[in-house]
């Protein structure tokens, strides 16, 4: 699971939901972890649940648009290491591209693209980018209770909950892509517990955690059951 903790973590913003879908399964292909936004107050409230390495942004989306979102996070972050972005359009004139790097953005590719295309200008700006706050993995809020996926521990303010193997990787793995939805063969996949796991014991991880991190793990609040997809981890927003 360690490959996992240090991918870098991509956060894709499209307002298209084929080709979000698309452009996450494809990354996640290539190694990286990845998480998904609707537009930009979808991506804002993502971001201030974890930090990421990179963001893959689309242009035009209605109300806020990608050059408004890549304005502001320049205007706002005051880090050494601000966040790379690169900016996907369908529109591809001159003043366009100059558009999108004037506002900040690192990079500008027109639509259609070659998911290799896009792969070889993310890794170009990922290797041109000091390693970001990503790595220093933010702890998650839940209610009471922190998250610190470096040391895989649940704590509060007056204890702190060791957790087994299994329930570690489940953590892991829910917590890289918070208030996104995991199927059960995700959570395998990424959870590194071993060969032994199955639906079934992803179910019984599950329960165990909400025991831990739930006031009512009967009608969880952050660890919930999306019908149809799988569980999502919703920490909280602040």
């Amino acid at each position: 699971m360690d490959s996992l903790a240090l991918a870098p973590h991509i956060l894709v913003v499209d307002d298209d939901t084929r080709l979000r879908a698309l452009l996450a399964r494809y990354l996640g292909e290539q190694g990286f972890v990845v998480s998904t936004a609707k537009d930009a107050g979808d991506a804002r409230a993502k971001m201030k649940s974890l930090s990421y390495d990179l963001m893959v942004l689309d242009v035009m989306m209605p109300g806020e648009t990608g050059f408004d979102l890549t304005r502001a996070l320049r205007r706002d972050d005051v880090t050494a290491r601000p966040l790379p972005i690169l900016l996907l359009t369908a529109k591809g004139e001159t003043d366009d591209r100059i558009e999108g790097l004037e506002a900040g953005a690192d990079d500008y590719l027109m639509k259609p693209f070659e998911p290799r295309e896009l792969l070889l200008r993310i890794n170009a700006i990922l290797r041109r980018a000091p390693k970001t706050a990503a790595k220093q993995k933010a702890t998650l809020k839940f209610g009471a209770w922190l998250y610190d996926p470096e040391r895989d521990e649940l704590r509060s303010d007056v204890e702190v909950v060791a957790l087994t193997g299994m329930e570690a990787g489940l953590m892991r793995a829910l917590a890289a892509t918070p208030g996104q939805a995991l199927s059960r063969e995700e959570l395998i996949e990424r959870s590194a517990a071993g060969q032994d796991i199955n639906d079934r014991t992803v179910d019984v991880q599950v329960t165990r955690l909400r025991r831990k991190i739930e006031a009512d793990a009967k009608n969880p609040r952050y660890l919930v059951t999306v019908r149809g997809e799988g569980y999502c981890l919703r920490p909280d927003a602040g």
